[in-house]
């Protein structure tokens, strides 16, 4: 390989089928509805689309202590149990400021929600909403997190 194509391909070809992902922690937040479950939807802050809670690594909390934290600011949860290992993972790519994409890779944790708070963070910025686990993974837009949804 002539080093003018080795320049390119670490200069720009690799950079662009290697980029490293960024994590999230997300929480799979669910109640039991009888003999079935409910899953707790969100909308996010910019699209309004359907998502669950999540976000970046919190300093001091680990995966599953931060999903818990994420889950109270973004929804007002208030957690029975939290399973310290996730449940699954899934990716996408955040549209940063400047437009371009940053793959993500979002593990999730389940919690069990004890009670929904009426006063939290973000209560003025989302909607929330239970549903079933099916019709969770039709509003979500994350085919990963479709799957994991329709496997509950």
């Amino acid at each position: 390989m002539s080093s003018w194509l080795r320049n390119i391909w670490e200069e720009v070809g690799r950079p662009l089928f290697l980029r490293p992902r960024r994590v999230q922690f997300a929480a799979l937040c669910t109640r039991k509805q009888g003999a079935s479950e409910d899953v707790l939807l969100i909308t996010s802050r910019d699209t309004g689309r359907w998502i669950i809670p999540k976000g970046w690594p919190i300093d001091g909390l680990d995966g599953a202590e931060t999903a818990a934290q994420e889950a109270w600011e973004e929804a007002g949860v208030r957690a029975e149990a939290v399973e310290k290992e996730p449940v699954g993972h899934y990716t996408y790519d955040k549209i940063l400021n400047n437009g371009s994409a940053q793959p993500v890779l979002t593990n999730v944790y389940r919690i069990r929600v004890s009670e929904l708070s009426d006063d939290y963070p973000e209560v003025d910025q989302r909607k929330r909403c239970w549903v079933s686990p099916s019709v969770a993974a039709k509003r979500v837009r994350e085919p990963e997190l479709q799957s994991l949804l329709l496997q509950m």
